[in-house]
């Protein structure tokens, strides 16, 4: 292993972004292979959905919250767990972060093509991500032979956010046959499904969020069909980075006493019932005092704690 980067120490955290929940199944993936390293995760839900934004605010966000995590947080890398701000904001950040390990979230298409029979590939991605020039170059690096069939999910991200952000039983309900309702359209856009010639047996989940409509997606498919997300990928090529800088925590070094640091620029409790949903993360109860201190000239509300921020 390589010393660490100049003025950089390995026990600094791994920042994770997204713009809202849907980053958490990416940060699942970062926590089962790198269980030493402390992270610090910002849903930027106060300015969601991305996916239905213009790439301008989606790189204005995106380059406002990188700069926030590396001045406040001091993060050591940072995970852009977000399909359309990596299409719209990727670039632009290498640019500005050149010693910054930076890793970006794309739809995994290379490997659908690979993994197709049917010659088949189906994607389902936000509206941003499939308009991108980033998205095109994927799909163009395909062999002629492979078809590929896109369909822009517009308002499946929001439905699995609304999941998240309901209070009782009867909204929750309501709001899962929604995401359920839009789901089946989609899947029936994308369609037929199956083995044979023409038929789609290999579907890209091309949006972070739709990782946590994976069962209801794969029963609507069908077994026969292989749903491919990016999140293991991800915690692959960050584990690579982080060892090639020398900043990997080694496994055998003292547990650190806050491994995990949640940030909202919206509503704190729907990320912190999310945490405890899909990471079996207990967090709002926690939050206790606030300060509040300037970022960027922007008001910051700092909550102690488990760090549940507000940044607008």
């Amino acid at each position: 292993m390589l010393p660490p980067r100049d003025g950089v120490a390995a026990d600094a955290p791994i920042g994770v972004f997204d713009s809202g929940i849907g980053g958490l199944s990416v940060l699942q993936a970062l926590c089962r292979a790198l269980p030493a390293e402390r992270f610090v995760y910002l849903a930027d839900t106060g300015h969601a959905p991305y996916g239905e934004r213009g790439d301008a605010f989606v790189a204005r966000r995106t380059h406002t919250v990188a700069r926030y995590l590396v001045q406040q947080h001091g993060v050591k890398a940072l995970v852009v767990a977000c399909n359309t701000a990596t299409a719209a904001a990727m670039d632009g950040l290498r640019a500005r972060y050149r010693s910054l390990p930076l890793i970006g979230v794309e739809p995994a298409i290379k490997p659908a093509g690979s993994a197709t029979r049917s010659g088949t590939v189906a994607v389902m991605a936000t509206r941003g991500t499939v308009g991108s020039a980033r998205f095109a170059r994927l799909v163009a690096q395909l062999p002629g032979s492979t078809q590929v069939r896109v369909q822009a999910c517009d308002g499946l991200a929001s439905a699995l956010e609304a999941e998240v952000a309901c209070r009782t039983a009867g909204e929750a309900l309501a709001a899962h046959a929604h995401t359920l309702a839009l789901g089946q359209r989609y899947v029936q856009a994308l369609g037929p499904w199956g083995s044979a010639p023409g038929e789609a047996d290999t579907l890209v989940l091309g949006c972070t969020h739709y990782v946590f409509a994976e069962p209801a997606l794969q029963a609507l498919v069908g077994p026969q069909v292989r749903i491919l997300s990016t999140g293991e990928p991800v915690a692959r090529q960050t584990q690579r980075l982080l060892q090639a800088q020398g900043l990997q925590r080694p496994a055998a070094t003292p547990a650190l006493a806050a491994p995990l640091c949640l940030l909202s620029t919206g509503d704190a409790s729907a990320l912190a019932r999310a945490a405890e949903r899909w990471l079996g993360v207990a967090t709002a109860a926690h939050a206790r005092s606030a300060t509040s201190r300037k970022f960027n000239g922007n008001r910051a509300l700092a909550l102690d704690a488990q760090e549940l921020v507000a940044i607008n």
